[in-house]
């Protein structure tokens, strides 16, 4: 049930929920010793979701490695596993107050799951104060209960921050939070503190930050890679159009550098990331990328089954991109990198197609193969994904994805039919397996 309270404020209500409807997770495989992340994408928890975010400018690197997130709505109604954990009922309100205060809550009851976890309840209660010249002040408060009968005294977890986003002049900002969870039992360092500053002009974008997450940071409905550390990015971005040079129409070349210590001051991961990359006047992009990277691991992991050992690593790659011109009714793309992979190598190749006829049919095949040669092992883990949707009209739709996972023995198809009515009324037809 949604009610607009005013012009910019809206009420959500959910009772029994389902999200049936919602296509399917991309598969991933995990080539490191840190979380991976996926993306939202119930509507429920997308509509009015910038009103819950926090100001985090993220890492200066490519690869966001010490991603952390002080709420993160796929915890509700979705187990650590995957495992869909029902949702008895809900509600929100979010928007905007007056043309300067948004205001964001939370409020959501998941039954429990025997085997998998109790009932809880969360609530979320966002304030984010606008002032002049793109800078804004705010707080965050996030609350999980264990409740019914499967819960326990003590089994809880809140965060609790505070953050800001200051403009200097038209091209500056400065933003960051200070934020600490509340865990029984996780008596050691629980605060996140993040400050980066971007000067962002229509040639030039520079970042840099600092981050620091301890080891008992813990926002159970957040997300966290990686705890115990802290970190330094830096990056370095470039927009020019070139004229008469082999038809770019313009050139994109960026670095960033991205370090890690533990708090006995010890290097964990060490990224430095160099990147050229081209776009000619059709649209078609081709890039060539440098990476160094040190890595310190203190314990034993695997990738695809294969152990790695405790000890410093040490390795450079290089990656090749060409991608064609994607408003093309068919184009293609290819990704390739060589190098260096925890003491062995690696070879991963990344080929796409996309096609697409008119307003009617959609058409992408993209495949990814690692093939990976290590000391204790080797392996090769390839991920095929084919996504299909066909517009018998505007409101009338056909949708599939059929996904392969070798590494996990997964074969997965996501097949939906929707036909869609006036103020969001449809109907679906979902199949999964």
């Amino acid at each position: 049930v949604k009610y607009s309270v005013t012009s910019g404020l809206t009420f959500d209500a959910t009772f029994n929920t389902d999200f049936a409807q919602v296509e399917v997770d991309d598969q991933q495989i995990n080539m490191d010793r840190f979380n991976l992340f996926f993306p939202e994408k119930r509507p429920f928890f997308l509509e009015n979701a910038g009103a819950f975010s926090v100001n985090n400018a993220g890492p200066a690197s490519g690869r966001n490695l010490g991603q952390t997130e002080l709420f993160f709505s796929r915890r509700i109604g979705i187990s650590d596993a995957g495992t869909p954990v029902p949702i008895t009922a809900g509600a929100r309100l979010s928007g905007k107050v007056s043309d300067s205060l948004t205001v964001g809550f939370l409020n959501m009851q998941t039954k429990g799951v025997d085997g998998v976890m109790s009932a809880n309840n969360f609530t979320v209660a966002r304030l984010r104060q606008d002032l002049p010249n793109r800078s804004s002040v705010g707080g965050l408060f996030v609350n999980r209960q264990a409740t019914g009968t499967l819960g326990q005294m003590g089994d809880y977890n809140r965060t609790y921050a505070v953050d800001g986003r200051w403009g200097i002049g038209q091209n500056g900002i400065v933003q960051g939070f200070a934020g600490r969870t509340e865990t029984p039992g996780r008596l050691g360092r629980d605060h996140a503190l993040s400050l980066s500053g971007t000067y962002d002009s229509e040639a030039w974008r520079i970042i840099t930050g600092y981050q620091e997450n301890g080891e008992d940071f813990n926002p159970e409905v957040g997300f966290v890679r990686r705890t115990g550390f802290r970190k330094y990015d830096l990056g370095i971005n470039n927009t020019s159009r070139p004229e008469g040079i082999l038809k770019f129409q313009e050139f994109t070349p960026h670095m960033s550098f991205s370090r890690f210590w533990n708090f006995d001051g010890v290097m964990e991961t060490t990224y430095l990331h160099t990147h050229f990359q081209g776009e000619f006047e059709d649209s078609s992009s081709m890039g060539v990328a440098y990476d160094a990277r040190s890595e310190r691991v203190f314990d034993e992991f695997s990738v695809s089954g294969i152990r790695i050992p405790p000890s410093r690593y040490d390795w450079s790659e290089l990656s090749y991109s060409f991608y064609h011109n994607r408003a093309a009714p068919i184009s293609a793309g290819f990704r390739a990198t060589v190098g260096g992979f925890f003491g062995g190598d690696i070879v991963t190749l990344r080929p796409t197609i996309r096609a697409r006829y008119g307003e009617l049919l959609n058409f992408s095949l993209s495949y990814s193969r690692n093939d990976i040669d290590l000391p204790f092992g080797s392996t090769i883990t390839n991920l095929t994904s084919v996504r299909a949707a066909y517009n018998f009209s505007p409101r009338l739709f056909l949708q599939t994805l059929l996904q392969h996972n070798d590494s996990a023995e997964l074969w997965s198809v996501n097949f939906r039919f929707g036909w869609l009515q006036d103020a969001n009324t449809g109907f679906f037809l979902v199949y999964n397996e």
